[in-house]
């Protein structure tokens, strides 16, 4: 129920945020391109624009990232099978070398290429690298010399695929073309022993028997060829039926998917244009498996090109896993006893428009993206969940207050409603509604009991949709029965497109924002008009029920938000600071505040009492379409079209803490810097003032130096005591000191001390030096005149008193004269006379 008396006021001031820090983000980190394993497996390494990643395959957190520096796009790379030595291309034509465990660059060579390097390769001995290139050559390297030793010529267009046998006795290296033909060279002679021809399409990869004799080639032509070595020719054709990416030999280990009689039998695994795996046996050219996925019954994913298709697939060793990657940027584990899923890490998300956190403890966020699937993320692990269901992107998503349950719209009309497992963590389809007449681009759940779901469409109507009993409730069966949804009331809301929709805290009214510049306010039970707010220049982003009081929060394109009373509904405060679209809106602190996100990737937030916004916080490069905030309103997770996710933990009592704590060390050490002057220990409060780089404090200890008896032979004898990084900071002292009259006799003392007792090569070795001593010039220039205009003025005040003589005055007769002193001018500490 609403609190209709709230005042922020009598809410403690510990209630309030102050800032946010990030906690996590999760970043693009492969965009496409090649994958490859380490020799262990524990990490993978893959392509990210101009950097390359090194993905933990553990975690699934980004254990380091390789940058190149001249900002060119890798186009390859290959690391050692000794696990030694990283090579990279870029677009520039040069080769670096890397210690990838470091992330440093050891060595950077051209290519010699007159093209970018498309494919690399080492030998087994991690001695030998082939390069193929864009220019339809093959160059070889001996790393370890630092020579190329072959330039191997007579293919045709781009050279995109090279392998060393495997068996290095042979010494031959296996290429493929723009002509579709496998070449065999011989490095003994640098010559094209043969060429393989059965493909009709561009040969996609190769595998090699363990006796090396027997070699399976796929190709996008939808057959993998099986040749026999020795004779150089092709034994037998498998038809698969797809565009096959990659062909892997299946491990000779018992218990394996496909080997459960013959362990003889050679079985390869292809994947590609399907995006499923199967087993094949080479001897029969028979499917021994086939791969049984959710995107697999749709009727869409059984055309060629389409978007679940896998573009790599590499053995994890030692583990029996294997690991593939789509066309999506989607890296996923199957265990290779069942092909079951294990693990999936999500390489790019495209634009985030919409997360929500999910799970009864807030730990799991689910994600939608430019794309029909929706993301389920484990925030400890980085695992994620793809959902499907929607046949169109996804726009909105929303949360039932149990953390169990969440409803999705999307462009493709429909309305869906989907449940956690809370022991497993497994997301599955339960409702599913249609009725609209355009894409639903906002959705809301109710409050209280979860009974009902309200969507907001760009056909200008509102729904509610009443929700069935049976599917809160857990079911046993993983995969439950789809129930159907229908809308118990349907409504004409506004006269444009319907961005955000609301229910209240006790789910007896509904709140929308549309394009048309309004917000309304509807009973849930039929939805009759409540109220219309009227006041925003442009249309409404986003508008949010209070969770304390009665009034609404709204956001606008117009770059202001307004806060409305929802008895004369009116409008109560307006926050400007935004400078584009504010598009999401959200309460925390107990309804004290608001934090705001914008189309300038910026968050605000906002202290409703004061109208002013007391922090800005700057983690997005685009515009953070969602923003959301947990249970226990301790963190926020904001996404942008940036491809990010941020997850921000409040941070105001780490903060007040540490300022606290640094207030009490400051006054200890002003207490203690004190005592230090009253007992004239001069060296240690002068290092004391120094080591807490306070100028004004140091100034202080100087001139209690100076007024000793033998104050200057003491603040030499401390200054030439000092290390030479506090021989560094006076000096940056003087440089501000001298700039002021009242402070030139000490910065003139200090810099006359270092200057005779430091050497000129010492002074150049100082941090600054150069910007210290063309500070100094000028105003030491300037007192140094000041001084002689009043060394000039003293000697005329001297030499006209001498002159003087007295004659006016009578003299007795036993009077003695008296002599007239001379006038000795000084001039004091302020240059006065």
């Amino acid at each position: 129920m609403f609190l209709a008396n709230f005042n922020p006021l009598f809410f403690p001031f510990y209630f309030f945020h102050s800032s946010y820090a990030v906690e996590k983000k999760l970043e693009p980190f492969y965009k496409g391109g090649k994958v490859q394993l380490n020799k262990d497996g524990t990490h993978l390494l893959c392509i990210c624009g101009n950097k390359l990643n090194v993905l933990e395959i553990a975690t699934g957190a980004i254990a380091r990232t390789i940058e190149q520096d001249d900002q060119e796009d890798i186009t390859c790379f290959v690391l050692s099978p000794d696990d030694e030595i990283l090579v990279t291309s870029s677009r520039a034509l040069l080769l670096k070398q890397w210690q990838w465990q470091e992330g440093t660059c050891t060595r950077t060579w051209k290519a010699i290429h007159t093209a970018p390097v498309s494919s690399m390769a080492f030998d087994s001995t991690s001695t030998l690298l082939a390069t193929g290139g864009c220019d339809s050559t093959i160059k070889i390297w001996d790393v370890l010399k630092q020579y190329c030793t072959h330039n191997l010529k007579g293919s045709s267009g781009v050279v995109h695929l090279v392998q060393f046998h495997p068996d290095m006795s042979r010494l031959q290296l296996f290429s493929s073309s723009m002509d579709y033909k496998i070449r065999i060279w011989d490095l003994k002679s640098s010559k094209c022993l043969n060429t393989l021809e059965t493909h009709y399409s561009a040969v996609t990869s190769l595998c090699f028997s363990p006796d090396g004799n027997t070699m399976i080639s796929s190709g996008r032509d939808k057959i993998c060829t099986v040749w026999d070595l020795e004779t150089k020719t092709a034994k037998r054709t498998v038809p698969v039926y797809e565009s096959v990416e990659v062909v892997l030999l299946l491990p000779n280990s018992p218990d394996l998917i496909g080997r459960d009689q013959d362990m003889k039998s050679l079985l390869f695994i292809t994947a590609g244009s399907k995006g499923i795996l199967r087993v094949w046996d080479a001897a029969t050219s028979r499917c021994v498996y086939a791969q049984n996925l959710p995107h697999t019954s749709q009727q869409a994913s059984e055309e060629e090109g389409d978007e679940h298709s896998l573009t790599h697939c590499l053995l994890l060793p030692n583990e029996e896993e294997i690991v593939t990657v789509n066309a999506e940027h989607s890296i996923i584990i199957y265990d290779l006893h069942n092909l079951e899923l294990k693990k999936q890490f999500v390489g790019y998300n495209d634009e985030v428009l919409d997360v929500k956190f999910l799970g009864p403890s807030d730990s799991h966020i689910v994600v939608a993206t430019n794309s029909p699937q929706l993301k389920v993320f484990e925030l400890a692990t980085s695992n994620c969940q793809i959902l499907y269901g929607h046949s169109e992107t996804v726009l909105a998503l929303d949360v039932f207050k149990k953390g169990l349950m969440f409803a999705s719209c999307a462009k493709d009309r429909t309305v869906r409603i989907w449940r956690m497992n809370k022991t497993t963590g497994k997301v599955v389809c339960v409702a599913m509604g249609g009725g609209h007449t355009n894409g639903v681009g906002a959705i809301a759940c109710s409050r209280l009991k979860g009974s009902f779901v309200v969507s907001g469409s760009q056909d200008c109507t509102l729904k509610v949709w009443t929700l069935p009993e049976s599917i809160s409730k857990p079911s046993k069966d993983e995969t439950p029965g789809l129930e159907s949804l229908y809308a118990s009331v349907t409504e004409k809301g506004h006269d444009k497109d319907i961005n955000s929709v609301a229910v209240s805290p006790n789910d007896k009214l509904i709140v929308s924002g549309s394009q048309d510049k309004t917000a309304k306010l509807w009973s849930s039970a039929d939805l009759s008009l409540v109220g219309v707010l009227r006041g925003h220049k442009r249309g409404v982003w986003c508008v949010q029920f209070s969770p304390v009081d009665q009034v609404v929060a709204t956001s606008s394109a117009d770059g202001t938000l307004k806060l409305w009373g929802l008895q004369e509904f009116n409008c109560l405060k307006t926050f400007e600071g935004h400078d584009a679209s504010v598009l999401k809106v959200i309460f925390v602190s107990r309804g004290t505040q608001l934090l705001t996100s914008g189309s300038d990737g910026l968050l605000k937030l906002w202290t409703i009492k004061t109208n002013e916004c007391i922090k800005t916080l700057d983690g997005h490069e685009d515009k953070v379409w969602g923003l959301y905030g947990n249970k226990l309103d301790s963190a926020v997770v904001t996404g942008s079209a940036d491809s990010s996710i941020v997850l921000w933990k409040d941070v105001t009592e780490v903060e007040m803490a540490e300022e606290q704590a640094e207030q009490e060390n400051e006054i200890l050490q002003q207490q203690e810097l004190s005592n230090l002057l009253h007992e004239k220990r001069f060296l240690k409060a002068l290092g004391l003032a120094i080591s807490l780089d306070q100028p004004h404090t140091v100034l202080r200890v100087i001139k209690a130096i100076l007024k000793e008896p033998q104050g200057k032979d003491d603040l030499e004898k401390n200054i030439l005591r000092l290390r030479q990084d506090q021989k560094e900071s006076i000096l940056r002292y003087c440089s501000v000191w001298n700039t002021n009259s009242r402070n030139c006799h000490e910065s003139q003392c200090v810099l006359n001390i270092l200057l005779l007792h430091e050497t000129p090569e010492s002074l150049l070795q100082y941090s600054g030096i150069r910007g210290n001593v063309e500070a100094l010039i000028p105003y030491t220039e300037r007192h140094m005149q000041r001084m002689g205009k009043l060394l000039q003025a003293a000697m005329f005040v001297d030499f006209m008193w001498q002159h003087m003589r007295l004659t006016d005055l009578p003299m007795e007769k036993d009077s003695v004269p008296v002599p007239v002193p001379s006038l000795t001018l000084s001039v004091g500490e302020n240059g006065k006379a």
